[in-house]
């Protein structure tokens, strides 16, 4: 996928279609069996057509799908669907038969208004598994420009890849990251690992997302972890354990469209006008100085699985506003771009660095986050 995204339309058929071979590629069987039987009762003009049909114009994009069931599984989560809860094993369940889209149909029916509701909310995973990858990155960039960073993320949801040096990694015989921390990346690479042995300072970081959710929040923790696909266990306790470190460790994410924000966080003195950017409490972020002091830093603007979701506008701006600020890198200090966006059956890391405005694949990664081919 280019950085432009894809503008082809699709239609709802199609949309469960897709979603369904992305589960049952990616391991959730659950899903995959829920979502082709969701997808005959489309077909066959029911429920899942009366929900779903004029809803939006990009039900690919949109997630339409995984919206209705993440609205469904945090009914589940919230205990209000014992039945349906047997078959769902993020809350103990074991049940494994065709009675799955049965009751998951009743359980639609008899929640029928508060579905609807969760149509209109964005899939938001923020898939921690994802900062194995961005680590890597991180210490790349780091490692060349021998600079502290200062990180702006698109797109961040909860802000948990912010946190990413809460996390701990163990590549190689190198590690970086919170030795006791209970969110780790040890077995997650394909091949030669990246290397962990260069410090990284984090002189201060910042996030923007249009529909920003409080990780350190009741319904924050309920409606990310209802996105969580139910038979994925271990994505599921990665969550509960990342967002534990989140309540922990207050980070600022303002809700803003990307291309605006962008513009304005690499605008000249743009940290000054940020402001302190509540970092971790004993953690390496240094003191926010302010834009005087710009070319001490490197810049890492960095989002993930984030693309497709902005509207085309959006993208132009951001794009625009990182070629203006690394036409500038040789006065104000270097710039870099991170991006894990789809590139067929994985996504890529690919990275972006200026002065030279230089483009890398740095690895091949697994949507979820996993497994990681570091290529660098």
């Amino acid at each position: 996928m280019s950085d432009r995204g894809d503008a082809r339309r699709f239609s709802v058929a199609e949309a469960l279609a897709i979603h369904q071979r992305a589960c049952a590629d990616l391991g959730s069987p659950m899903y995959a069996r829920l979502l082709t039987a969701l997808t005959a009762d489309h077909a066959a003009g029911g429920l899942t057509a009366e929900l779903l049909e004029g809803r939006t114009d990009r039900p690919v994009h949109d997630a339409l799908a995984l919206r209705l069931l993440g609205a469904v599984h945090r009914i589940v989560l919230d205990g209000r669907a014992p039945a349906l809860a047997a078959f769902y094993p993020s809350v103990g369940g074991e049940r494994d038969d065709d009675g799955l889209a049965p009751c998951f149909l009743e359980t639609v029916a008899a929640h029928r208004a508060e579905v609807i509701a969760g149509l209109s909310r964005q899939v938001q995973t923020n898939e921690v598994g994802r900062a194995g990858a961005l680590a890597a990155g991180f210490h790349e960039i780091a490692r060349r420009s021998g600079q502290p960073l200062q990180l702006r993320e698109v797109g961040s949801s909860a802000g948990l890849l912010l946190r990413w040096d809460g996390y701990r990694y163990e590549a190689g015989g190198t590690a970086t990251g919170d030795p006791a921390s209970a969110v780790r990346f040890t077995d997650v690479w394909d091949g030669a690992p990246p290397r962990f042995d260069d410090g990284v300072t984090i002189r201060d970081r910042r996030g923007c997302d249009v529909s920003p959710i409080d990780a350190t929040s009741s319904e924050g923790r309920l409606t990310l972890l209802s996105f969580v696909w139910p038979d994925q266990n271990a994505r599921f306790r990665r969550l509960e354990a990342a967002l534990d470190i989140a309540r922990r460790w207050p980070v600022t994410i303002d809700a803003q469209d990307a291309g605006a924000w962008v513009e304005q966080q690499l605008a000249p003195r743009s940290r000054a006008a940020g402001g302190r950017d509540g970092g971790r409490d004993g953690g390496r972020d240094g003191d926010d100085r302010g834009g005087d002091e710009e070319a001490e830093v490197a810049t890492v603007v960095f989002h993930a699985i984030v693309l497709q979701y902005l509207p085309a506008e959006s993208r132009r701006r951001m794009v625009a506003a990182l070629e203006r600020r690394g036409a500038e890198a040789a006065r104000r200090g270097p710039l870099a771009w991170l991006r894990m966006e789809p590139a067929g059956p994985r996504a890529d890391l690919r990275l972006t660095t200026w002065p030279g405005g230089q483009t890398e694949v740095l690895a091949e990664v697994g949507y979820h986050g996993e497994p990681v081919r570091w290529l660098s």
